[in-house]
């Protein structure tokens, strides 16, 4: 392993919101970062860049460089604006449009990430998984088949397993990044389409096996419609089992704190429910539990990324 510049070495896997949450509070520990990003989204501006310039798609990868980034609020915003109108511009976000134009520029991927990250003076790295844009499948409880991230949960059906084709490759950088870790986060994020998609890179999972990190697995907080509707912890982690194999992890992270009537009542009509957990039976399946106040609620409920930040460092020092 050994230790960057002194500071240890934290991987953090996954995508969408959920990453970019937990990336603006680790940001400002004393920690060298590394951010492994879903390439699976073939939703909105990403799907069509990916389709239209054959790239990955940039969604996921430039939620997590603003989160990262040393900005200004009014370049952050910059980043994130969606153009509401334009022939072929509206939907658009200006931040998928530099990636897009970096690439052009390079010729590479990679190479537009670490060029956007020295522009926004980005704290840690910021990886995708794989090389290419992976194609996600997912196959449904009464045996249908269902292609595309964003389609997925809108099926109405319940999921059995997601699988990606076969030629997919992990980024080389990534897998030396997880062996070289000090810690490995995965999660908090999208259960089918933002955290299983990138387990299912080959040679991902391998890596994670082989580290000698500390490993922890953050659970959602609330359900989410179309993936894991009325899942518990523990199906969670079941899910996760059946995918890749038990024992990637050894800490769990978990909400104990209550959702608020008023809160649970508003998320129930979008058919969502907090995500519950047995720590007997957490504990039965192997893991140590860390049950925290994780709430944070400002128009939408997530993670509280400060907390969640000093739990992470607490598990590094344990290690230490």
């Amino acid at each position: 392993m050994g230790r960057k510049n002194g500071k240890p070495r934290v991987v953090v896997i996954g995508g969408g919101t959920g990453l970019s949450v937990l990336l603006r509070g680790l940001k400002e520990k004393p920690v060298a970062i590394t951010a492994i990003v879903t390439v699976a989204d073939d939703g909105g501006s990403s799907g069509r860049l990916r389709y239209e310039m054959k790239m990955p798609p940039p969604g996921d990868i430039r939620n997590v460089l603003v989160a990262l980034a040393d900005t200004e609020p009014v370049l952050e915003a910059l980043l994130q604006y969606r153009f509401v109108s334009g022939n072929g511009l509206s939907g658009h976000s200006i931040g998928n449009l530099l990636l897009a134009a970096l690439m052009e520029l390079s010729g590479d991927f990679v190479t537009a990430i670490e060029q956007m990250s020295q522009v926004l003076a980005v704290r840690g790295r910021v990886l995708p998984a794989a090389e290419e844009a992976i194609v996600l499948h997912a196959e449904m409880e009464d045996g249908s088949i269902v292609t595309g991230e964003s389609i997925i949960p809108k099926s109405g059906k319940r999921i059995k397993r997601v699988f990606i084709e076969d030629n997919v490759e992990a980024l080389e950088d990534a897998i030396k990044a997880l062996k070289q870790a000090d810690a490995i986060i995965i999660g908090p994020g999208s259960l089918y389409t933002s955290i299983l998609p990138n387990l299912l890179v080959p040679g991902i999972v391998e890596a994670i096996r082989q580290s000698k990190a500390t490993k922890a697995y953050i659970c959602n907080v609330m359900t989410q419609p179309g993936e894991t509707d009325g899942y518990n912890a523990a199906d969670h982690l079941a899910a996760i089992h059946s995918h890749v194999g038990n024992s990637l992890f050894q800490y769990i992270i978990v909400n104990n704190g209550v959702v608020p009537d008023n809160v649970r009542t508003m998320y129930k009509e979008q058919g969502q429910e907090p995500v519950s957990y047995s720590e007997e039976d957490l504990i039965a399946k192997g893991y140590k539990v860390v049950a925290e106040e994780l709430l944070l609620y400002d128009k939408f409920l997530r993670h509280n990324a400060a907390k969640l930040s000093e739990i992470i460092m607490e598990l590094i020092g344990k290690k230490a």
